[in-house]
């Protein structure tokens, strides 16, 4: 192709002077390493419905194990009953000593993942995988949030009148910690915690011991 085809093209289509726009896409691994488990967020920042909406509409291209498509969602919010959540629920549990979140940075908006067959090995693959996509979504939309699985089933399913079993919940904000990884070897203690500046700290296997030779 002649050298500066290209601009010429462009020039033709939108005018002489015309700005290009470059759009940038962020990889799917940056999403990962920012995508970790908060537990305190900013009390400014508001998550609307449409935000939750707009992470769970990733369910509709996600794989699901025989297609099923049996996960169905409860979006949950300040104003339709985040403090109940909050009152039936528990955060940072190999860091008791804590009782996070501290008071002031309390998530405020909620997914309820719940399934509607009994569940099975299968209903568990479509749970992991809707989780994380999610995630990555809200990641992706410069949000944040965590995987929660210690909460009261029974008034949770009450409360909301749910008519499905609840297997796991979202809480989604703005991140208010600093969570850093830590590369450590196969062996080594695996558990997070956080050093006196409130920094907290995630063990992960180093990539080239996780290969089975």
């Amino acid at each position: 192709m002649a050298d500066g085809y290209l601009e010429k093209r462009y020039e033709e289509v939108f005018g002489a002077g015309a700005k290009k726009t470059v759009v940038k896409h962020t990889s799917v691994e940056t999403l990962m390493e920012k995508n970790r488990s908060y537990r305190g967020y900013q009390k400014d920042f508001v998550v609307k419905r449409e935000m939750l909406e707009r992470i769970v509409a990733v369910n509709a291209k996600i794989a699901s194990a025989k297609n099923q498509q049996v996960l169905r969602f409860k979006l949950v919010t300040k104003e339709t009953g985040a403090d109940f959540i909050l009152q039936n629920m528990k955060l940072g549990g190999l860091l008791p000593e804590l009782h996070l979140p501290f008071p002031g940075t309390e998530p405020e908006a909620f997914i309820i993942i719940c399934s509607t067959v009994p569940e099975t090995k299968f209903v568990d693959i479509d749970l992991g995988i809707a989780a994380q996509s999610m995630l990555l979504k809200a990641t992706e939309m410069g949000l944040n949030g965590i995987m929660i699985g210690a909460f009261n089933k029974a008034k949770i399913t009450e409360h909301f009148a749910l008519p499905y079993e609840p297997l796991l919940m979202l809480a989604i904000g703005k991140g208010a910690e600093k969570i850093k990884l830590e590369p450590v070897d196969a062996g080594d203690k695996l558990a997070y915690y956080r050093d006196a500046d409130g920094v907290q700290f995630v063990p992960k296997i180093q990539w080239e011991q996780l290969i089975l030779e």
